[in-house]
């Protein structure tokens, strides 16, 4: 197949771009001009310039593509003042793929969401792909907008576009350039990770992410979506794993009482000094977005998925190697 793949130059557009190759498939990567190459280094592929809110640089890359991988969107969601930007930036950059691969007519499309499409589970029950977006959307714009962005893409697989979604757990792995997951890694590395929360999520190794990618394009059923995951675990066990391939003490569990408080104050700290998280963060943080990854398993084949550790040691390993931890 020719595939496109968007977001190519991001942590994870990188190893589905990097998984294609190895399967045979030929590749076209799009990204803007300002974007670093260092995720695709060595790889035969063949470099479009583009970006996914100019629809007329997306014509052109898409003619002859069979396969188009949407990874492209904005993930420093935590800012203060980025909320209406970010919803905005991947509804339009999604709308805009969309149109132009059905213009083309592409053969398929796997647009990649996240479990953050999901909402919260307020039981502590796992979550699936049938449940629905809950949460506030001015305090989870992320979150919101791929809600919304799943939504146009079922609008265009209603419409006769052979469309997929995957939906992604927190992705740790090497080649996280651009500190997505792995500003955890970082922070803790820098002693700047002072407490843990009380609530869990689900972590996955990102070749098993890229591999869920492609096993979406050969074998996903049109309209469904697929969450890809790894292990669920608590904060406290993430942040202990992280402690120890770093070599260092695992930070304090936050009292549960105390999470809303320290959110509060983290609004007010960012009234006057930009912090690169906000009070929001905080209070997602209570919730156990652990993921029931069945019908992935089931419907795309997908194996075991590899150890939390593994994913985490192998990040650790590839900070360590390009100098931005000692």
């Amino acid at each position: 197949m020719r595939a496109l793949v968007t977001g190519s130059t991001g942590f994870l557009g990188s190893h589905v771009c990097r998984l294609l190759v190895e399967c045979g498939h030929t590749v076209r990567t799009f990204h803007r001009s300002t974007s670093r190459l260092l995720a695709l280094d060595g790889l035969p592929v063949e470099h479009v310039v583009g970006d996914v809110l100019d629809p007329g640089s997306l014509q052109p890359a898409l003619q002859g593509v069979d396969w188009v991988f949407h990874a492209a969107g904005r993930v420093a969601h935590w800012r203060e003042g980025e909320g209406s930007a970010l919803v905005a930036s991947i509804i339009t950059g999604t709308k805009n793929v969309l149109q132009a691969a059905r213009a083309a007519g592409v053969r398929r499309l796997v647009f990649t969401s996240s479990v953050a499409a999901l909402g919260v589970s307020e039981t502590g029950a796992l979550l699936d792909e049938t449940h629905p977006f809950n949460y506030s959307p001015e305090r989870w714009p992320y979150g919101y907008a791929k809600h919304l962005a799943e939504g146009e893409v079922r609008a265009a697989a209603n419409a006769g576009l052979d469309c997929v979604i995957v939906n992604p757990a927190l992705i740790f792995g090497p080649g996280d350039l651009n500190l997505v997951a792995g500003d955890l890694i970082v922070g803790m590395a820098r002693r700047r990770v002072p407490v843990t929360l009380p609530g869990g999520i689900n972590v996955v190794y990102v070749a098993d992410v890229a591999a869920g990618h492609l096993a979406a394009a050969e074998r996903g059923r049109t309209g469904e979506r697929y969450i890809l995951g790894g292990e669920n675990l608590t904060h406290v066990e993430t942040l202990r794993i992280v402690a120890e391939e770093l070599g260092l003490r695992p930070p304090q569990l936050l009292p549960p009482a105390l999470v809303g408080t320290a959110a509060g104050v983290v609004d007010l700290v960012n009234r006057v000094v930009r912090l690169p998280y906000n009070g929001d963060l905080l209070r997602l943080g209570r919730y156990f977005f652990y993921c029931d990854t069945a019908k992935a398993r089931r419907e795309l084949g997908l194996g075991e998925p590899r150890p939390a550790r593994q994913a985490i040691r192998e990040a650790v390993a590839w900070y360590r190697e390009h100098g931005y931890i000692t």
